[in-house]
């Protein structure tokens, strides 16, 4: 067997006490927070039952239409990053999309929903999006041809992907004075979009209706009870048109801003035929916010959106629907976000916070706006190359698990912390973010459950003597195995800067070498007796393997 277990007594807490040491190793910016100030604090990780659960492929990015022309306060980021110009040839981009194996992709956006299909049953000339400051979202129609279709595909099967496609929602209707959309949903076009795709063979995981068409809607809005009647009209086609394939995508709606009575409405009213419910997030403003910065460091501010998963959540639970919550699209700084704060370092605090948060709320799947195109783009608009989110994106998938454990910290408000089963091991894997400039935080674990510590050749059963409801400190013997053990991944800014597009992990910058391979993401081991520190503005993930709680046996 090899392997001994220390049992550590139930309800009540136990805590992994862990001494005040610097890892001088870890990277430039926590040898530079020497002198800074430290503090203690506790993370609190219940790890009786998971609170909430997320998908193994969790992580999502979007593709979107916008053309070059597409310009957002005198700058014009989206250059050849459209569904219909963008370079699938490119060796970065497949290999930035394999990493991932799969990676969810969503296509879609403001312009899809004045898209049509040059399917054979289209009689209008198959042109593209022409800027017109006249029309809704400043663009004329465009169209998909079928043969950039087939491209797309195609490089979608040979990465990996999992595709979901936003259908336009407004052919059919006629949008009144009020910039209401009335009438039923047209859905000759997407019909026969649908019914190509699977000639085809084609693998679409998931069809989605409309963008922003929710509640008070963006550029013009859909009545909850109407939508609901169109998604069961895609609900039947798609049932018809994939009667005789095994694979059966999902039907998800309505992509836009939460609105609690229109979702509550849409919800009751589609429980027989909706899959997923979407929602939208750009909780940090417009991109031309010149305290963009502030606003992702500010405790407060990240807390604020924590009440729309919490409302979604419940109206789900309240709910005899079957359907699970999707963040379909989040790019947190609205109008293309803001060049070298929305693509730089100090997103992944606004990032990785709102993936821990949406967890929480038990939401499967959170869909970054973009994959590529405009200043929030995981990879770079010009060259591909990963910005920082892309390595904090491919970390998150590569280390938690499905199941989410309530997780809190005292000693100060600035730092977030979240836990999940491990995704590699029978362990957890802890994310913790500071979002302080100067102190270095000392973390110490607490534990309330049954909690296990596996290592080899000792062993040793720690009792807790009275029957007391008060917290229960176990300080760990010292000079335990090695085997009993941690993997870090400590994110940092190259020099400190925040408004850096270079992230180092473990003191080390991460880039793709000459070929354009995705570098692999290699932890710092450390013995589990010695202190978590978190310099300031870093970020950690740490996976114990060996600790095991009944959460992660479920």
């Amino acid at each position: 067997m090899g392997c001994q277990i220390w049992q550590m007594g139930f309800c009540f807490w136990v805590c992994l006490s862990l001494l005040s040491h610097s890892l001088s190793s870890v990277s430039s910016q926590a040898d530079a927070a020497v002198g800074d100030a430290t503090v203690e604090g506790t993370v609190f990780i219940d790890g009786k039952a998971p609170i909430g659960s997320i998908d193994d492929d969790f992580i999502c990015a979007t593709l979107d239409w916008w053309p070059p022309e597409k310009c957002d306060y005198g700058t014009c980021s989206w250059g050849l990053a459209g569904l219909l110009n963008l370079d699938l040839s490119n060796n970065i981009f497949l290999n930035a999309v394999k990493a991932f194996s799969p990676l969810k992709i969503r296509l879609g956006g403001t312009l899809q929903d004045k898209v049509i299909y040059d399917t054979d049953d289209n009689r209008e000339p198959c042109t593209p999006f022409v800027k017109s400051t006249s029309e809704m979202f400043g663009f004329t129609q465009g169209c998909l041809p079928m043969n950039r279709w087939d491209e797309l595909n195609a490089f979608f099967a040979k990465a990996g992907a999992k595709v979901i496609f936003g259908l336009n929602a407004l052919t059919g209707r006629s949008i009144k004075s009020d910039d209401s959309a009335v009438g039923a949903w047209n859905y000759t076009n997407a019909e026969s979009l649908i019914r190509y795709t699977v000639e085809k063979n084609y693998t679409i995981h998931g069809w989605e209706l409309g963008n922003e068409l929710c509640g008070s809607g963006v550029g013009t809005r859909v009545s909850a009870n109407q939508y609901a009647a169109d998604t069961a009209a895609l609900q039947s086609i798609v049932q018809n048109i994939y009667k005789d394939v095994d694979f059966k995508p999902l039907i998800i709606a309505p992509g836009g801003f939460y609105d609690s009575n229109w979702f509550k409405e849409f919800i009751d009213k589609t429980t027989k035929s909706l899959d997923v419910v979407t929602h939208h997030i750009y909780n940090l403003g417009p991109g031309v916010d010149e305290h963009l910065v502030e606003k992702i460091l500010n405790p407060s501010v990240l807390d604020g959106e924590s009440g729309t998963f919490r409302g979604l959540h419940n109206i789900i639970k309240s709910s005899t629907t079957s359907a699970t919550a999707w963040v379909g699209e989040a790019g947190g700084a609205y109008n293309s976000g803001h060049n070298l704060v929305t693509n730089a370092f100090v997103f992944s605090f606004w990032y990785l916070d709102q993936l821990g948060m949406a967890s929480k709320y038990d939401t499967k799947t959170y869909c970054r706006q973009s994959l590529i195109g405009g200043n929030y783009g995981l990879l770079n608009t010009a060259n591909f190359v990963p910005n920082p989110d892309y390595y904090s994106a491919l970390l998150w998938h590569q280390l938690m698990g499905r199941n989410v454990l309530s997780t809190s910290f005292a000693g100060t408000k600035k730092i977030r912390s979240y836990t999940h089963c491990a995704k590699q091991s029978k362990g957890i894997t802890l994310l913790l973010i500071n979002l302080d400039n100067s102190t270095t935080v000392q973390a110490k674990l607490a534990f309330n459950s049954t909690m296990t510590l596996q290592h080899k050749h000792r062993s040793r059963t720690l009792h807790h003597k009275h029957r007391s409801h008060k917290k229960s400190i176990i300080q760990l013997p010292q000079g335990t195995d090695a085997e009993i053990r941690r993997e870090e991944y400590h994110l940092t800014a190259k020099d400190g800067n925040l408004h850096s597009q270079t992230m180092l992990l473990n003191g080390n910058i991460l880039s793709v070498n000459s070929s354009g391979i995705i570098p692999p993401l290699e932890p710092l081991l450390v013995n589990s007796p010695k202190p978590i520190m978190v310099a300031p503005l870093s970020i950690v993930f740490i996976h114990m393997p060996d600790v095991i709680v009944p959460a992660c046996k479920v």
